[in-house]
């Protein structure tokens, strides 16, 4: 197939890439010339595991290419993919602008003959969105066109392997026309026996910001417990296997921590939030779920506190972690972004790693690098010298095993700042740690707890 995808984007790239590699002829646009000629010339814009091979490969093989000639590149297109950004809006709600220009040169660059097109929404997008996309083109246009809804749900860290093996592919549709050639265009990815879901449209639109709601409800509410765990002394590690054991339930997306970010969870629980209140829906239950997640962002700073008081002036911190999670160097909404700043705030210097969010932990910390409160280390160990403390933000895995021993001879006191929980405390306070970590115990209480002997 004739497949062009409008934006270069996280998902446009990984789409792009992953739906030429099946066979198809595949040209990527952007109005972005710089992004362009360095994708062109083979260098990836963004990390993301396994994506960089993916791209020079089908490169090479004359199946992929890369454009700032939208106009043509839709002309000539028998699919077209609208993969541009949706940023959130003051209210929250998603900013349809950039995919609605999109549908204008799509309706203004119809050929007079040929196939029937097809259209369709990947971007993130509110319930509606099609509608107002097939509204945009026949007013340029009176041929026939389909428009879609086909969400992605690609995990940032493992986005190839998700596209290239799903383990389900939604399509909202409302032509038989439609439902075949995306039937046919994504065969190769389900042959296992994954489900291919065709539904209505509304209902496809629906289901992205569902499902992303969804997940974000169950870390905060995970959060929430670490809460009650702390507050009365139990541990929620062992919380999340008792409740994460009941197969109605199960174990995913139950880990405590300093919170969700990237570009996906916060936006789209946001836009969910908006949905529901221009539908008159009560949207209590997500308004809850963000708020507890702003919150938590904040507890590693409260803990901070707690140890050295609000004035930090004269300590320096380590920490370890900048992007929201590992295998991306993503920092939009990201814990480290408050964390760092609230350091930062209260005085203190920081000296910071992560293996691969340097470059975008420059541009977010320009300011604080500029007046020497901020610093970025080449190797995770080179932030540790005399630091009074080290936070760990992201669980990185060269993070997990690191040399305890070493850590502690780095520091000027051996405390640690746990906000993923990769240790257990009771190991820690053995290689004579002073550590917090979220929802558990830290170990300077453990040791001064009483032993209580059971009457027999």
């Amino acid at each position: 197939m004739h497949i062009t995808v409008v934006g270069t984007g996280y998902v446009g790239l990984v789409v792009g890439a992953g739906l030429s590699e099946t066979g198809n002829d595949v040209v990527c646009c952007d109005i972005d010339s710089s992004k362009i000629a360095r994708l062109n010339g083979g260098d990836i814009p963004i990390y993301e595991p396994g994506l960089d091979p993916l791209v020079k490969r089908n490169l090479e093989e004359g199946r992929l290419q890369f454009t700032t000639e939208v106009a043509g590149a839709v002309r000539d297109a028998e699919i077209v993919f609208i993969a541009v950004g949706t940023p959130p809006g003051e209210d929250g709600s998603a900013d349809l602008q950039h995919v609605l220009k999109v549908a204008e040169t799509i309706g203004r660059n119809m050929p007079s003959d040929g196939p029937e097109k097809v259209v369709i929404t990947k971007s993130t997008v509110p319930v509606g969105t099609a509608r107002k996309v097939r509204e945009t083109i026949r007013r340029h246009t009176g041929r026939k066109v389909h428009v879609c809804s086909n969400p992605e749900f690609l995990k940032e860290g493992a986005a190839v392997q998700d596209f290239m093996k799903p383990d389900r592919v939604v399509v909202g549709v409302d032509s038989e026309y439609a439902r075949e050639r995306l039937a046919e265009l994504y065969a190769p990815f389900v042959r296992t026996g994954n489900p291919i879901l065709f539904m209505d449209i509304a209902s496809a639109e629906i289901t992205k910001y569902a499902a992303n709601a969804m997940l974000a409800t169950r870390i905060s509410f995970m959060n929430m417990v670490a809460g009650l765990c702390e507050a009365v002394g139990a541990d929620v590690s062992q919380v999340r296997q008792g409740v994460g054991t009941d197969e109605r339930i199960g174990s995913s997306f139950l880990f405590a921590g300093i919170g969700y970010g990237g570009s996906c969870f916060p936006k789209d629980v946001k836009a969910l939030i908006s949905t529901l209140r221009e539908a008159d829906v009560d949207a209590g239950i997500l308004e809850g779920v963000e708020r507890i997640n702003e919150a938590q962002k904040r507890r590693l700073l409260v803990c901070v506190e707690e140890r050295y008081g609000r004035d930090l002036s004269g300590r320096s911190f380590a920490v370890w972690g900048l992007s929201f999670k590992p295998e991306t160097d993503d920092m939009r909404e990201a814990p480290s972004l408050a964390i760092v700043r609230g350091l930062t705030e209260r005085g203190a210097r920081v000296v910071a790693h992560d293996p691969e969010a340097g470059h975008e932990a420059t541009s977010h910390f320009a300011d604080l690098i500029g007046n020497g409160s901020f610093q970025l280390c080449g190797r995770n160990y080179d932030c540790l010298d005399q630091a009074d403390a080290l936070l760990v933000l992201t669980e990185w895995q060269p993070y997990r095993r690191p040399d305890f021993d070493r850590v502690r001879g780095l520091l000027k006191e051996p405390v640690i700042f746990d906000g993923r929980n990769l240790w257990e405390p009771e190991k820690m306070r053995e290689h004579g740690f002073e550590y917090f970590s979220v929802g558990r115990l830290p170990t300077v209480l453990l040791e001064e707890l009483p032993i209580e002997i059971p009457a027999v």
